[in-house]
């Protein structure tokens, strides 16, 4: 790309492309809310020479998930003041090299939809060095030589780099079948975030929205484990959750208003109103149910048979 004209829609590809392109374009329909993180932390470097290393590395640990959790919690309560603050970020590390009002002015709140992060501003150095601009419009179609803007403007562009569009798939596409019968995820509801309402020995690692996606996947690796050794410990063959509250409702399985998450959001299981069908997004919560929390919590039934169990779960992975 050294000397080409690009065009990206990620965050994270435009610091890398504006390196060696002439001039990078970054093409977004809507704005989004980045924050500027560097990767180098005086008070982890402190800790890590303090402490010994697997204590230093535990308390980093903690810092980082508590402070991601906390700044979610207050954008939550106060989002007025996470947004305002947010914006006077973002104007101070662009100044006048771009309109913030127009290209870094969400409609929604924050943590209504991901924040982005640059790392060490590498986005916004980019900006601010001129390689790189911010075009805020939806495409009416592609020319010979760029991408024709609805607003009537012409992007002209030698390489064009696709960065949006995510086709979100439940469990990875695998098509399953209950009692011989063809079973859907987006009919069912998540037990835990991980196991699904009488679907027996079936469960996914799914991470957070608001945070590290492996803290949750992590979490869920320790549950299911738990899992296996108590139905060892007690000769069980099978394990499903099992619903008997009327009053459970259900809700989307995300409540994040991304296009790519709507868009999919039909297929993939239900959330319930309350524990524990009810996804908290919140680590806290989730060491306390997960790594600590009873298995035999009158809501996961086991058996050493199958025969007390709703239905029988079997897979095929596409292509096999």
């Amino acid at each position: 790309m050294t000397g080409k004209r690009s065009g990206a829609t990620a965050v994270t590809l435009v610091p890398a492309l504006a390196e060696k392109a002439a001039h990078v374009t970054m093409l977004q329909r809507s704005p989004t809310y980045v924050i500027g993180l560097p990767d180098w932390d005086p008070l982890t470097e402190a800790l890590r020479v303090l402490l010994p290393g697997r204590i230093g590395s535990a308390v980093n640990r903690f810092k980082n998930v508590w402070l991601a959790t906390l700044f979610f919690q207050i954008s939550r309560r106060w989002p007025k003041l996470i947004r305002k603050a947010l914006r006077l970020h973002m104007r101070h590390q662009l100044g006048n090299a771009c309109n913030v009002d127009v290209h870094f002015n969400p409609q929604y709140n924050p943590w209504e939809e991901r924040l982005c992060i640059a790392a060490n501003n590498d986005l916004f150095k980019a900006i601010r060095s001129g390689r790189t601009e911010v075009v805020t419009d939806h495409i009416e179609g592609f020319t010979e030589t760029g991408i024709h803007l609805k607003s009537g403007r012409t992007l002209e562009a030698d390489i064009i780099v696709s960065a949006t569009g995510l086709d979100l798939v439940p469990l990875g596409g695998v098509t399953f079948s209950l009692d011989g019968q063809p079973w859907e995820p987006g009919r069912s509801i998540t037990y835990k975030g991980m196991m699904f309402k009488d679907v027996p020995n079936l469960a996914q690692a799914t991470g957070y929205t608001n945070a590290s996606w492996t803290l949750k996947c992590d979490l869920t690796s320790l549950y299911v484990c738990r899992l296996i050794n108590h139905m060892d410990r007690n000769g069980y063959r099978f394990c499903a959750p099992h619903n008997t509250d009327p009053d459970l409702t259900e809700l989307p399985f995300v409540d994040f208003s991304s296009g790519y998450i709507q868009r999919a959001i039909d297929k993939f299981p239900k959330q319930g109103s309350k524990a524990p069908w009810k996804l908290y997004q919140n680590y806290a919560r989730d060491i306390v149910s997960l790594k600590f929390g009873a298995l035999e919590d009158g809501v996961m039934r086991f058996t050493d048979d199958g025969a007390t169990l709703p239905g029988t779960a079997s897979s095929t992975v596409p292509g096999s």
